[in-house]
């Protein structure tokens, strides 16, 4: 298949940032093409946390949340792995959805507001060639006069246009697994949970069909350690905060099998690659005990949509825009990263965190400000 059509816009992933993207960008009259490589619905390792920043840009997006009856979480509890605990109320707060619901809801406005949107496509190759881009994919051939990377943590896109990251692979402590599991326990529904254990942390909160996210982050050595064996390593490492041993004991799994997701990294990333707009994921990951990456991918997809040129086709228009976008990325989650990269370091660690824990228990005014420092406002 080759079409001749050129499109406005090519999106290269359908997660909660590119569908957002998509949507946006229609909603303006754009001509929007966007290439996922799954098919709708599927669960994708995450949080299912997404702060409230968010709701009324999701909402615009022709996402009706408020009738979804939504968990809105208003708690935090944290842990350290000795099971030494502290209670926070959250300023903002923010509710939980699972992605196999929210991105679906988004795939069907995306193609209810006329975007081209392919399913169960990979894309193999990206080429900017004079003022527009060249797309091949198992689909066919396609043509955009942007291009926008919101492929996740992790793609084979990376390695085609050789980006630094990928050349600097290393192994241990620097490489992380993510877990995650839908159960049903009895658990308050307005709380999240942050319990932390020897390299890793683990949130639970609750989401839509009366279900729980268990989602956990740790280091691939750890899995290593318990030959590679998911069951082993969690008896072994996680088990040791009596709150995890509790919610592991008590807790009825809805998957057969956990959700396991490999090689995640947190040094930074270029934010464009060869005139390729990155977003989301693809653009930086924050550390998850942060609880705001979805919010983050879709505050991208609302300032590239507010910035998008009025004439893609117009080549001089280029520059402007990926000035003003990186510009604009980085005034709002320059300072989130910075901050969760810190946080990701100090974590993991039993007696470094009891001792963040001990020192910000009396402290409440201070645990806000930190929170503060890796969320936005309502967009």
């Amino acid at each position: 298949m080759h079409n001749e059509e050129t499109y406005d816009a090519a999106i290269i992933g359908g997660g909660l940032g590119g569908l957002t993207l998509a949507i946006k960008l229609a909603q303006k009259g754009k001509k929007v093409i966007l290439l996922e490589k799954e098919t709708y619905p599927f669960h994708k390792v995450c949080g299912e946390y997404i702060s409230l920043e968010s709701w009324q840009f999701i909402e615009s997006c022709g996402i009706p949340l408020t009738s979804l009856n939504l968990p809105l979480i208003t708690q935090l509890k944290i842990s350290a792995p000795n099971g030494y605990t502290l209670k926070q109320s959250l300023d903002l707060g923010g509710f939980g959805i699972a992605r196999f619901t929210l991105d679906q809801l988004l795939f069907e406005e995306a193609v209810k507001v006329g975007v081209k949107a392919l399913q169960n496509t990979k894309v193999k190759h990206v080429t900017f060639n004079g003022n527009q881009f060249e797309i091949n994919s198992d689909k066919g051939n396609f043509k955009s006069h942007y291009a926008f990377g919101a492929y996740g943590k992790k793609s084979n896109l990376d390695l085609q246009l050789n980006r630094k990251f990928t050349q600097e692979i290393k192994q241990g402590k620097q490489n992380y697994i993510g877990v995650k599991y839908h159960i049903n326990i009895d658990f308050p529904d307005n709380y999240i949970a942050l319990h932390n254990f020897k390299d890793g942390y683990c949130g639970i909160s609750k989401i839509d069909q009366n279900n729980y996210c268990l989602c956990y982050l740790t280091t691939q050595e750890n899995l290593s350690k318990h030959g590679n064996q998911i069951k082993a390593m969690e008896e072994a490492v996680l088990f040791k905060n009596p709150h995890l041993k509790q919610i592991f004991s008590t807790a009825s799994m809805r998957f057969q099998k956990p959700l396991v997701i490999s090689q995640i990294r947190f040094e930074p990333k270029p934010l464009i690659e060869q005139h390729i707009i990155m977003l989301g994921d693809a653009a930086g990951l924050i550390a998850p005990l942060c609880g705001n990456g979805m919010s983050m991918a879709m505050r991208a997809a609302d300032i590239i949509s507010k910035l998008f040129p009025d004439n893609a086709a117009d080549e001089n228009s280029r520059h402007q825009f990926e000035t003003l976008y990186r510009q604009a990325w980085n005034k709002n989650f320059a300072t989130r990263l910075l901050v969760g990269r810190i946080f990701q370091k100090l974590f993991g660690s039993t007696q470094i965190t009891w001792l963040i824990i001990a020192m910000l228990k009396p402290f409440p005014w201070l645990l806000r400000k930190i929170i503060s420092l890796t969320h936005g406002k309502r967009f």
